[in-house]
């Protein structure tokens, strides 16, 4: 874990091992109750949703540390309302084409220790950001949102899509000892030393279903979230439910090729390594990305 939970106590020093004194300006009120100290990067792809993003910087929390929004070659006023909106918003410009391709260009170009990823479409609510925060300061390292959990929900979903979901979802369980109750969720949020310890290999709406395996096959600590999903306020999406099924079914057949126990012991070799780093230089290893950022402005 990059950093910790601890009370902002004046005088007192609250991450043990920094070599810079860290004082209460540090943390990040969440609440009357809660402050935290490690940034929180929100990771939002977006092609054509100008008429969206209005609903979606209006739940974002005002702690957060930045916004970095993927534009995937808009033709309408994405860019510009997202700037308008959240001044200091960090744009990336997606060089490839699909929801993967556009979260791994974002994450490259992230700088906080927590990255969360949000649809641009208005579905998701900002307001839940600090439950995954939460739980990735607990102890987590990738917290999941879920739709089926106690708590969550969802307004957006076919009856087919559903069953899809359900169906796939009882075979990543089967085949990978995961206990989801949800799979095919774009709302998480998880440590950046995660990205170290799998690899994000695909380009489309698959790429969810391709973090929730390796997660698991990494032995890294999974949390769900129980998140309520709602309609798309404005446009229509790019999935497509058979389509996109039958990618996530690739993926899955894919990944159950690959030896669990055998990535479970590089995560923890690569884990350990990033944590004696860690120790010997007082601050967070930086993250290695293999593909391509795009160009951010």
């Amino acid at each position: 874990m990059s950093a910790f939970l601890r009370p902002a106590v004046p005088g007192e020093d609250p991450l043990i091992g920094e070599p810079e004194r860290v004082t209460a300006q540090h943390y990040r009120p969440v609440s009357s109750h809660l402050a935290i100290a490690p940034p929180v990067s929100v990771v939002i792809p977006a092609m054509n949703e100008a008429r969206n993003l209005p609903y979606v910087f209006r739940t974002l929390p005002d702690w957060i540390h930045e916004v970095v929004l993927v534009d995937g070659d808009s033709s309408d006023d994405t860019v510009r309302v997202a700037r308008e909106l959240w001044p200091e918003v960090k744009v990336v410009a997606q060089r490839g084409k699909g929801k993967g391709d556009a979260l791994i260009s974002g994450f490259a170009a992230c700088t906080g220790d927590i990255i969360v990823m949000v649809d641009a479409d208005g579905s998701a609510d900002g307001q839940e950001i600090v439950s995954y925060v939460s739980a990735l300061v607990s102890g987590a390292d990738f917290a999941k949102g879920s739709r089926f959990a106690n708590g969550g929900g969802t307004d957006d979903m076919t009856a087919i899509r559903k069953l899809g979901n359900r169906v796939l979802c009882a075979v990543v369980n089967a085949k990978f000892g995961a206990r989801y109750t949800d799979l095919c969720y774009g709302y998480n949020a998880f440590w950046r030393h995660c990205l170290d310890d799998i690899t994000l290999d695909c380009t489309g709406f698959e790429v969810e279903t391709l973090m929730n395996i390796r997660v698991v096959k990494a032995g890294l600590k999974v949390q769900e979230i129980p998140s309520h999903e709602y309609d798309r306020i404005h446009g229509a999406s790019n999935l497509r439910a058979v389509r996109d099924g039958l990618r996530v079914l690739r993926v899955i057949l894919r990944e159950r090729g690959v030896p669990r126990s055998a990535r479970a012991a590089r995560a923890t070799r690569v884990t350990l390594a990033a944590r004696a780093a860690r120790a010997v230089s007082g601050g967070p290893v930086a993250m290695r990305v293999t593909i391509p950022r795009g160009e951010v402005s």
